[in-house]
């Protein structure tokens, strides 16, 4: 009898070891179906992007070498939104498409951003100017301003020197370039700044306030410099530079080329590092009297910030930080920048 009990006790919990092997099969099932679902929704997804992004990119480049070369009224303007939308939607699609994929429409928009440059150059009659010299500490702040805030006295204004070229104030091209100067103190205001596309380049020991929201912000060569720039409505190019400190929010930066650099870094997409070495990120930290009307301006979130979400594409290993980014220690961060 008592052998009977266990077999009975036995046959009792059949059912019950069934059952739970149906639900483990049935979770199992449902595993691979959402697993299925989420496949094709990237691959939907990877799928419009490249639909997207290919017709637009060919588009661009019509218009900036075709019959007209980019020099109807309006055709760089143009060139300049097109390129803020295809830089936005890189930024929306990048949760879910592989590397190579980003690293190949990113060198695709900064081959573009840079022919849009080299034609508004081309096209864009400049003027030669002389910055004043932080040297002359007596000088007032007002006087320290680059072309287009207030009227240089004729003292301001010195004979070209090689390599320091400054659009002219009265131009409406949407570029504002300065490059090649030494110890400077630079300002530019919002009005000046306002949706353009800022290049510096080749600056050495300089000190740049830009207090507004550019389209754009391309930095160049540069060394040993101290930048502060409000909310940049597109993309941050950085290449070439060493030795600076840099203070922006943007949608997305890209540094190329670069070491020994801090960030103190608004970004509301990722930021992608190549080719660089010791560069160490903290959050944006820098104010101004009107930087939320910029913030407005430039459509970025204020609440979403991913300035320690940083993308190596020389460091592919997972599970393992790069060794080419840091973040700056909170005893370390510069709090006070004026």
């Amino acid at each position: 009898m008592e052998a009977d009990g266990d077999s009975l006790e036995r046959h009792g919990r059949l059912p019950e070891r069934l059952q739970k092997r149906e639900q483990d099969r049935q979770r199992d099932a449902e595993r691979k179906r959402q697993e299925k679902e989420g496949q094709v929704v990237l691959e939907e997804k990877s799928g419009y992007f490249r639909d997207s992004f290919g017709p637009e990119r060919e588009a661009i480049d019509e218009l900036l070498t075709g019959n007209g070369g980019g020099e109807e009224p309006g055709a760089l303007e143009e060139v300049s939104a097109r390129l803020q939308v295809l830089q936005k939607l890189l930024n929306d699609s990048m949760m879910f498409l592989p590397p190579y994929d980003i690293r190949q429409a990113q060198d695709t928009l900064t081959r573009l951003q840079a022919a849009l440059e080299g034609k508004r150059q081309l096209l864009q009659p400049k003027k030669k100017f002389a910055f004043k010299s932080r040297r002359k500490a007596a000088a007032p702040a007002s006087d320290l301003q680059p072309p287009g805030v207030g009227q240089p006295d004729a003292s301001d204004l010195q004979p070209p020197a090689p390599g320091v070229s400054q659009p002219d104030p009265s131009s409406s091209a949407a570029v504002c370039d300065l490059q090649g100067l030494t110890g400077q103190v630079l300002r530019m205001e919002a009005a000046e700044l306002r949706q353009k596309d800022v290049l510096l380049s080749q600056l050495r020991d300089c000190t740049i306030t830009l207090r507004g929201s550019p389209a754009t912000l391309h930095l160049r060569g540069l060394r040993d410099c101290r930048l502060l720039c409000g909310p940049v409505s597109s993309s941050v190019l950085v290449d070439g530079c060493s030795g600076c400190v840099f203070a922006f929010p943007c949608q997305q930066l890209r540094a190329h080329s670069s070491s020994d650099t801090r960030f103190y870094l608004h970004v509301t997409s990722r930021a992608i590092i190549e080719d660089c070495r010791g560069l160490s990120f903290a959050p944006f930290s820098w104010s101004y009297e009107g930087i939320g009307q910029d913030y407005e301006a430039s459509g970025l979130d204020r609440d979403r910030n991913n300035w320690s979400t940083v993308d190596d594409f020389n460091w592919l290993a997972r599970g393992a930080v790069s060794p080419n980014w840091s973040v700056i220690p909170e005893e370390d961060r510069i709090t006070r920048w004026n």
